[in-house]
Parts: structure tokens; C-alpha cells; sequence
């Protein structure tokens, strides 16, 4: 079976470590070729609002320079290149195809089956980096983190943040709503456990596990999670079910004063709504690193409140995700090349 491998990577999963990881596995035999997109220094397409390319979400690359890099290469590893149906049918070669991501939003699924083009996934390969961020959004809200850097900045002292009805409150006080229950939200959990807060989670795709329910645990509808938890963490995907799913009737239910952290994706939430409801007081604060465009406009209403923690899309930034990724991505262009079955085909 031929090997040559067409590598597009950028400049957060780095083509050369792709290479390295492929050539280390599966030896010097393969023929590589690699380009670097530019992304993160420039921005990609998000296509949640109508995207340009039959539906395809979060890539970046021009379809026609892209086609004509890969050419008669039969594997593709990517992160960020689109693949669309036109573009399959311009490479009749590519049979494989690794995205180095935990969904392959940037390939027409449909399309490659079609082509008997064979597309695998790395699922998980940022959830350890995003959990962390998680909690460490967390704390910077319940702990007032934000507001003591900001005031200090501006020359004011604080000391007001000290007093009993102002100062904030430990994470093992406090109830804890999780949102989607995969790699990342079970992740979360079980980093919030040694803070010994109360923890709920909703998810009606999947079961909580003995030891989840051993430890306090409750799986609960989405309504009783909003009324009840103290901290309110997004770790769903982006389906037509959950599309807008936070808006203005599920921010209603939420109990006052609590805190809405979102490090999954930004069409999860109305953003108007939530801007409402922040302004109102009704809503203490919230952590957004995700949005439903990106770069978010410079006069964006929620740039201008104060209780909002605002960070660009760096929840799953970390090297451990490029590194385990490319570690991923290789394993599979080993399998497919010793005709072994793929452990994450999409």
C-alpha cells in the first residue's frame, strides 16, 4: 500500500510534529509533504451562521490550494483543512483521512462515505487541557480572582471584596452543574470531587458510572441543574438539540447569583439573552471562552460589563494537546497502513 502521507497542519498542531510522531511509529519509509497554515495568528471560518462550503465548520484554507497539495496522496493528516464533497471528487487517490480534533466538523462526513474515504478523530485529545481551564474559571470567579486583578489595576484597593456580603465562596460549599457528560465534563467532575462540592450533571445520552454515583453524584433533568446549581459549566456539543439551548427561558430558570462558565462552543448560548441577564444583576457572573463568532466584534455589549470573564478560545490550548493529538493521528496512519482496524473511526 502506498504511504505518502500530505500533512496539513498550522501553527498550534504543527505539521513537523505530526511528521515526527508518524516517522518514529511507522519508520522512514513513508514519503511525507506538509504545509502550515497560518491559524491561530490568523482566524478560520466558523460557518455556524452559513458556511461557504456545504455546511463544513471551524477550518481554514483555500479548497482549490489545498486539493492541489494533497494530489494523488492517498492518507491526509489534518487539523483545520476543509474537505468537501467538490474537493473528494478532485481526489480520487485520498483514502484516509486523520483530523486531529474531537469532531471532523471540517469534512463532509456524508461526502467521504460516499468516496469510501475511511476518516478517523483523536476524541479527548484536549479534554485533560479544557478541564483544567474549567476549574481554574471556576475559581476565578467564585474566588473573585477577576474582580481583585481589574480593581488593582485601575489603582483602587478592594478591601471591600473582603467583607462578608461581598467576598466569595470555596467550590466545596457550593453546588456544581455540569452540562454534557463526554471526555471533557467527566474530566471536570472528577477534579471537582476533591473539592467536595455538591455536583450535579444532565446529559440524557449516557449513565453515570457506579462510582460517580458512589461519590454523591446526581444525574438530573437540565431544569432541576439550573435551579439548583451554584456554578453552571457548558460541556455540550453542537447539535440542533442544543443549538441556542442556553437562552432566554433556560437562563430564567437559573437560580440568582449564580455563575455561567461556557468552554464548549459558543452557538450553545443566546448571547443576548445572556447579556440581559447579566445587566439585570440576576446572573453574578460568567467565564466565556467560546463564542458564535470569532474574533468577537470589538464593540460586542459583553466586552463592556463587568462581571464577565472574557479569554479567545484558549480553553483546549495547551502542548500536551498537540503532542497527545499527533500521537493519536500517527497511531492511526499505522493501523490503516498494517491494514489493522481504526480505533476511532468517525
Amino acid at each position: 500500500m502506498s504511504s505518502s502521507i500530505a500533512i496539513i497542519g498550522d501553527r498550534f498542531m504543527l505539521p513537523s510534529v505530526f511528521a515526527e510522531r508518524i516517522t518514529a511509529i511507522c519508520g522512514d519509509g513513508v514519503d511525507i509533504r506538509m504545509l502550515e497554515q497560518p491559524w491561530p495568528d490568523e482566524p478560520m471560518e466558523h460557518g455556524y451562521a452559513g458556511s461557504k462550503l456545504d455546511g463544513l465548520k471551524e477550518f481554514m484554507g483555500d479548497p482549490d490550494e489545498l486539493a492541489e497539495f494533497i494530489g494523488e496522496a492517498p492518507l491526509l493528516v489534518t487539523h483545520l483543512a476543509p474537505i468537501s464533497r467538490a474537493m473528494l471528487q478532485r481526489l480520487p487517490s485520498l483514502k484516509f483521512i486523520a483530523v486531529s480534533r474531537g469532531g471532523p466538523v471540517n469534512v463532509d462526513m456524508q461526502a467521504a462515505r460516499d468516496h469510501g474515504v475511511l476518516v478517523v478523530n483523536t476524541p479527548g485529545r484536549n479534554a485533560s487541557a479544557v478541564a483544567e481551564f474549567t476549574i481554574g474559571a471556576m475559581l476565578a470567579e467564585t474566588r473573585l480572582i477577576r474582580s481583585g486583578h481589574e480593581s488593582m489595576r485601575g489603582g483602587e484597593w478592594r478591601g471591600d471584596l473582603y467583607r462578608a456580603d461581598r467576598t466569595g465562596r470555596e467550590l466545596g460549599e457550593m453546588t456544581v452543574g455540569i452540562v454534557g457528560y463526554g471526555a471533557i465534563g467527566t474530566r471536570v467532575v472528577k477534579l471537582l470531587k476533591a473539592f467536595g462540592c455538591k455536583i450535579l450533571v444532565t446529559d440524557p445520552y449516557v449513565q453515570l458510572s457506579a462510582q460517580d454515583r458512589s461519590d454523591g453524584v446526581e444525574h438530573v433533568a437540565l431544569p432541576d441543574l439550573l435551579a439548583r446549581a451554584d456554578v453552571i459549566s457548558l460541556h455540550a456539543r453542537v447539535t440542533a438539540e442544543t443549538t441556542g439551548f442556553i437562552d432566554r427561558e433556560a437562563l430564567a430558570k437559573i437560580k440568582p447569583g449564580a455563575i455561567l462558565i461556557n468552554t464548549a462552543r459558543g452557538p450553545l448560548v443566546d448571547y443576548q439573552a445572556l447579556f440581559e441577564v447579566l445587566s439585570s444583576g440576576r446572573l453574578a457572573g460568567a467565564m466565556l471562552d467560546t463564542f458564535a463568532v470569532e474574533p468577537v466584534p470589538p464593540d460586542w455589549p459583553l466586552l463592556q460589563l463587568p462581571n464577565v470573564t472574557l479569554t479567545p478560545h484558549i480553553a483546549g490550548a495547551s502542548v500536551r494537546t498537540v503532542t497527545f493529538a499527533a500521537d493519536q493521528a500517527a497511531e492511526e496512519v499505522r493501523r490503516y497502513l498494517a491494514g489493522e482496524p481504526p480505533l476511532n473511526p468517525c
